[in-house]
């Protein structure tokens, strides 16, 4: 194989991943990952039996036949079609776990790879932790450094740059050089992939983006395993990943962020879990909302209008154009409605999956109520560090109730326990699992390290 340039960001990446091991991440990381992993495997279990799953597998299916095996179903895979079924089984409801500096799902790529490789190469669950952490670490990292610019680009980071930490994850558990693993990252930027046209009518393709990169970076690592030569400036060369994937170009020491702190600094604790299944930039106006409903319990006659405060950049997003969100035709188009939430949140003191069934989307007292909200740009708020909410109830009695959320759920400043993702766990994978089953798993996952992998995904393939 060629020689290759030790300062570049893909040697560095490579370096690492290839000599990490468990023992030198802190034991706060580790348990945290494995609350992550169990967050996505429940939500996982949630998504079986709707439209895009069962589609998803019967495409697969077509395909071909395999070992591997599907989150929730006795029915086994090829190999890279079990990753992509995986990776949509926990990105589809849009209530995964997000790195908020990266702007990425990072565990719904990374889980996928991780599990579908170490079943079939019969590893140890410390082996499928540690490929998981490096798929984090580096997916997180190179997301990060774009400082949302792959997003302004019109591409979607969750598939685009998680399929690099993918490719090290996966060449970590095949077992790959340091030089065949730096080969790998080159490999995949052939293969990376994914973009934003989605968000314009709610197609489901967002939801095939994480488990695709997943499948590339299994692709591109092995593919370097048997010796095949890819660039090696995979990040900073002139046709590399930040000069082809924006508009701009990076700023000065941008690239640095892909490797500052490697072993030190540990991204995990930089992900983000969502108490609700909305995009992010609701969730503080949600909570001001069931807040409002708890305190005050108002019914939709009462209320006059509303008026909701957020963050002036997420405007265009969850609050414009105004007539779609007060009236969202499909669950993804309800999921970036302030208008819906905030109603939601007003009436029913809540804002959970049920609320994006077709009958709950259709309910005309919530629809009316969300007719009367608006929105304006909050001159206070701290975006995007924190992605801020106020609500303002107008009763017709001429009364007016305020309730603010400075630092929405969820976010690395006001984290979710690992107590509350359990709980979350068993909310989601009750839908379509008993309790009794639903402790096995969990049991099973918060212990992996006890257990092989084929051990696991035989705990996680059963739908019982």
């Amino acid at each position: 194989m060629n020689a290759r340039n030790d300062i570049t960001v893909s040697h560095r990446l490579a370096d690492f991943t290839t000599h990490l091991q468990l023992s030198d991440v802190p034991a706060s990381v580790q348990e945290r990952a494995k609350h992550l992993m169990l967050d996505s495997i429940g939500l996982a279990y949630a998504t079986l039996g709707l439209p895009y799953a069962t589609s998803t597998l019967a495409a697969m299916q077509e395909l071909g036949e395999g070992s591997a095996t599907v989150f929730g179903h006795t029915q086994k895979l090829a190999l890279r079609d079990a990753m992509l079924l995986n990776g949509l089984l926990i990105h589809a409801l849009d209530f995964d776990d997000t790195h908020a500096r990266g702007v990425i799902h990072s565990t719904a790529s990374a889980l996928p790879v991780a599990f579908n490789l170490a079943e079939r190469e019969n590893a140890s669950g410390v082996d499928l932790l540690t490929a998981y952490l490096c798929a984090m670490e580096v997916s997180t990292r190179v997301g990060a450094a774009a400082k949302s610019g792959f997003h302004n680009a019109g591409f979607h980071p969750t598939g685009l740059v998680g399929t690099f930490g993918c490719t090290l994850a996966a060449a970590r558990l095949m077992g790959l050089t340091v030089e065949q693993a730096q080969h790998a990252q080159g490999i995949a930027l052939s293969m990376a992939s994914g973009n934003l046209e989605f968000l314009q009518d709610g197609a489901w393709t967002k939801r095939l983006h994480p488990g695709w990169a997943a499948a590339a970076g299994a692709t591109a690592a092995t593919l370097a395993k048997h010796d095949y030569i890819g660039p090696g400036a995979t990040y900073e060369g002139r046709f590399g990943l930040y000069a082809l994937y924006m508009k701009t170009p990076l700023g000065e020491g941008d690239i640095d962020i892909t490797t500052a702190g490697l072993g030190d600094t540990w991204e995990i604790d930089g992900v983000a879990l969502k108490p609700i299944p909305a995009c992010h930039f609701t969730h503080a106006s949600s909570d001001a909302a069931i807040a409002l409903h708890r305190a005050h319990g108002l019914k939709a006659d009462e209320i006059e209008r509303v008026v909701v405060r957020v963050p002036g950049p997420t405007i265009q997003i969850v609050c414009e154009p105004v007539e779609p969100k007060q009236k969202p035709s499909n669950s993804y188009d309800a999921q970036f409605s302030i208008p819906y939430i905030v109603a939601t949140g007003l009436l029913r003191g809540r804002f959970t999956l049920d609320d994006l069934d077709p009958a709950a989307l259709t309910d005309d007292t919530v629809r009316a109520l969300a007719a009367r909200v608006t929105h304006e740009a909050d001159p206070d708020s701290t975006y995007p560090r924190h992605y801020t909410g106020e609500v303002t109830v107008f009763t017709r009695d001429g009364r007016s109730f305020t309730h603010r959320e400075a630092i929405n759920r969820g976010s690395s400043d006001k984290p979710l326990t690992n107590a509350d993702i359990v709980a979350k766990f068993f909310d989601n994978a009750q839908r379509n699992v008993s309790r009794d089953a639903a402790e096995r798993i969990c049991e099973t996952v918060l212990s992996m390290e006890k257990f092989s992998a084929r051990a696991l995904a035989q705990a996680l393939g059963a739908h019982a």
